[in-house]
């Protein structure tokens, strides 16, 4: 783990993790555990893993979800390209939008930052909409303040649980 630097303050932020292949299961343990070992990250906590119906292509495997909550001195896009790197470490490949992977993780939530740029939207543009996301979430930080949107629990009204499972 990381220390802190006098002069970099740590941020925290919010981590969404899933997978539907090459044994889920396994996928988001061992990417949970790489995330709190990245250089100026620590891990704080993270929900329970989640079974859920697929978003996208039809034909898909069930995915395995999870929400992480970190601290970091890294800047949002030094997190990002150390997200990407773990995806490929884990031979993501980007075949289809929405299709099948071995690992995807987004940066739900950074700080109270809004971050519009090309590579990175925060909070994440789908977060309201996503059951998978929400639910985790409330898990580990029901207080949790979502820049820009309504709160966790105003969007876990309007998100239903559905099949969603905790495992």
């Amino acid at each position: 783990m990381a220390e802190s630097s006098a002069l970099t303050p740590w941020t925290r932020c919010y981590i969404g993790l899933g997978s539907n292949l090459e044994n889920p299961v396994t996928q988001v343990v061992t990417a949970l555990l790489e995330l709190e070992r990245l250089d100026g990250c620590r891990n704080l906590i993270h929900s329970s893993l989640y079974r859920s119906d697929p978003v996208g292509p039809a034909g898909q495997p069930d995915y395995i979800n999870a929400v992480a909550c970190l601290e970091t001195t890294l800047s949002p896009l030094e997190l990002l390209d150390a997200m990407q790197a773990l995806e490929q470490d884990h031979q993501r490949v980007r075949i289809q939008h929405w299709g099948p992977r071995t690992l995807d993780l987004d940066l739900l939530l950074y700080g109270d930052q809004q971050i519009t740029h090309e590579r990175l939207t925060v909070p994440h543009p789908y977060l309201q909409e996503r059951n998978f996301v929400l639910y985790p979430l409330a898990e580990i930080a029901p207080q949790v303040h979502i820049p820009t949107q309504k709160s966790l629990a105003e969007c876990l009204k309007l998100c239903k649980k559905g099949t969603l499972e905790r495992i």
